[in-house]
Formats: C-alpha cells, structure tokens, sequence
C-alpha cells in the first residue's frame, strides 16, 4: 500500500469512507423499511413535535404543568385538525362531483382531438368492466388488504399522536439522552448538531404550513373570481400538497387549470394558470426568502431528488419525510463546517499573530 502514490491512496481512503458510508445508510433505509409500523409514527411525531413545540411553550411559560401543557396541546391538534380534515372532506364532497365531471370532460375532449382509432373511453370502459370479470379475486384481495392498509393507518396516527404527548412533555430531557448516547467527550458536538437539525425541521414545517396556508387562500379566491366550479376543494387540494414541494403544487395547479378548461373554457383556463403560476412565483421569490429566510434552504435539484428517493422508499409518506429528513441532514452538515471552520481560524489565529 506505501508503494502507491499518495493521490492514490487519497483516493481509495475516500472510496472507502463512501462505501462504508453508503452501507451503513442502505442497512438504515432497509431496517426503517421493516419497522415502518414504529418508524413512520416517530417521525410523524417528530415533524408534528416541530410544529406544536411554540404552542407548548407558551403554554409551559404560562406556568401550565408539563403534562397538562402538552395533553392541551394535543387536544388543540385534534380540534384543528379535524377541523381542518372536516371543511376539505366537505369541500371535496360538495365540489367533488363538478371536479370529476369536468376531468372527464377534459379527458373526453383530449380523447376526441388526440384519441387514435378504437381508444375511446367506450373502448376504456368496456376492456375495463372485461379485466374486472377476469380479475375479480385479486380485486376482492386488493380491498381487503386496502382495509387493512386503513386501519395500519389509523394505528400509525394514534400512536404518532401519543408519542407527540411525550415528545413534547419530556423535551426537556431531551438533551440529556442525547448527551447519554455519546462518548464524553462528543456531548457539546451531538447536542449542537441535534439542536441544529431539529431546528431545521422545526423551521421546515412551520414554514410550509404557513406557506401553504397563503398558496391555498391565493389560488382559492382567485378560482372564485373566475368561477371555476369546486374552487373551495381545488384550494384545499393546494394546501394538501404544498407539504409535497414542487410536485404537489404542480399536480393541485394541473387539475385546478384542467378543471377551469372543462367547464369556463379556454380563455378561463389561462387565466387559471396565470392565477397558479403567479402564486408560485409569490411563494419561490417572496414567501420562500421571507418565512423560511432563517431555516436550511435546499436547492430544488436537493428536494426533487430527496422526493424521488421517499417515493421509491416508502411511497406517499416517504415524500412527505424526505424533505424534513434531507433539511435535518442539511442543518447537520452546517454545524459541522461551522464548528471545523472555527476550529481552523482559532488553531491558525496565533499562528498569523506570532
């Protein structure tokens, strides 16, 4: 190995930090990918914890004990979140309709200027009700184990909800546990990364919502001004995905503009697309810079490339932690250029003034 050249040996020695690395992270991934019925939840607390810890706070600097500080806050999360999920869910039934026939209307015009010979939704229809005959039991399958997806679900948020309880009461310990699980001499270190990368989940989530907040009330009083039918659903369906970046506003924008060219036309549809692309626009030039001007910011490539690996990962709730994660990961990688950055300018500070 000495008779190497040393840019050789530079090389293999990071050929070797990288695949041990790369290795360490696939046997992470495949053990999150096992234990998703417990992993899932902890993170799902962990981005919740993020986002009610100022509320909790309050609470406890009210003079609130600890655990009635965090069963209220609990308890608000409940009240706004089903809220919340009750006026979607009505929007969504009241406007559901309307948005479905005017996708299909779009689908029907795509179809009659486009559609080759013998694909006419006729033909989609009946070839669809031929494979349905065919495949009847894997049908049956598939909704029993839809069922069961449901009610995995429904556990994942009850214990995600609990395990926020703790995470909020026993935050104060937090710091200890940390310091517990590192060598002495470490404890300043993983305590500053650990405050780092929560801090940029902490940012990242209150940012969003309220960045999705403002995208969904934009888009929504635009699409009542224009009349586009379902604006109340077509908003709610924006801030749902404003916490997939990117690609959410993308989908919610296409069916809103889709919607608009079913039923107002195309002059309207324009203007529809003007009204999301404006509000996107607002939200990467003005709201991004403003809401998340103190929180990691990630370059675009970082977040579609996070998402793409959550969706390969674990689907739908893979997208919605990647980017937490990836911030996390961010906030991380920062403290430690800072910390090394520091430590070089002290260590050549006497030096330059000797």
């Amino acid at each position: 190995m000495l008779l190497l050249p040393v840019p050789v040996r530079r090389f293999a020695a990071w050929c070797a930090v990288l695949l041990l690395a790369t290795g360490l992270a696939w046997v992470a991934v495949r053990l999150c990918v096992e234990l998703r019925t417990a992993v899932a939840p902890a993170l799902l607390a962990l981005l919740g914890t993020a986002l009610l810890r100022p509320l909790y706070r309050r609470l406890v600097a009210a003079h609130v004990q600890r655990s009635l500080a965090a069963g209220l806050t609990c308890a608000a999360v409940l009240v706004v979140v089903g809220g919340a999920v009750y006026i979607v869910v009505a929007a969504l039934v009241d406007s559901g309709d309307q948005i479905v026939a005017s996708l299909k209307t779009s689908a029907q015009d795509l179809a009659r200027h486009f559609g080759a010979a013998g694909t006419s939704l006729d033909d989609l229809a009946s070839n669809a009700r031929e494979l349905l005959g065919k495949f009847g039991s894997t049908a049956a399958s598939g909704v029993i184990s839809g069922v069961s997806v449901v009610g995995e679900t429904i556990a994942m948020a009850v214990l995600a909800l609990l395990l926020v309880f703790f995470f909020l009461r026993d935050s104060d310990r937090a710091v200890g546990t940390v310091r517990a699980l590192v060598p002495r001499s470490g404890g300043d270190m993983a305590e500053a990364m650990a405050r780092r990368a929560f801090g940029a989940v902490e940012g990242f989530m209150r940012g969003t919502t309220i960045i999705a907040l403002i995208d969904a009330v934009c888009i929504t009083v635009g699409l009542l001004v224009l009349r586009v039918p379902g604006a109340l659903g077509l908003g709610a369906l924006v801030f749902v995905g404003a916490y997939i970046p990117y690609l959410g506003a993308f989908i919610s924008g296409a069916v809103a503009v889709l919607v608009a060219l079913a039923d107002r036309g195309f002059v309207i549809a324009l203007w529809a697309l003007g009204v999301v692309v404006a509000v996107q626009l607002l939200e990467g030039h003005v709201l991004q810079p403003m809401v998340q001007s103190r929180t990691v910011r990630m370059h675009p490539a970082v977040v579609l490339l996070a998402l793409t690996a959550g969706a390969s990962v674990a689907g739908i709730l893979g997208m919605l932690l990647a980017v937490p994660l990836v911030a996390a990961g961010v906030g991380i990688v920062h403290e430690l250029q800072e910390r090394y950055a520091a430590e070089s300018s002290g260590t050549d500070g006497p030096a330059g003034g000797s």
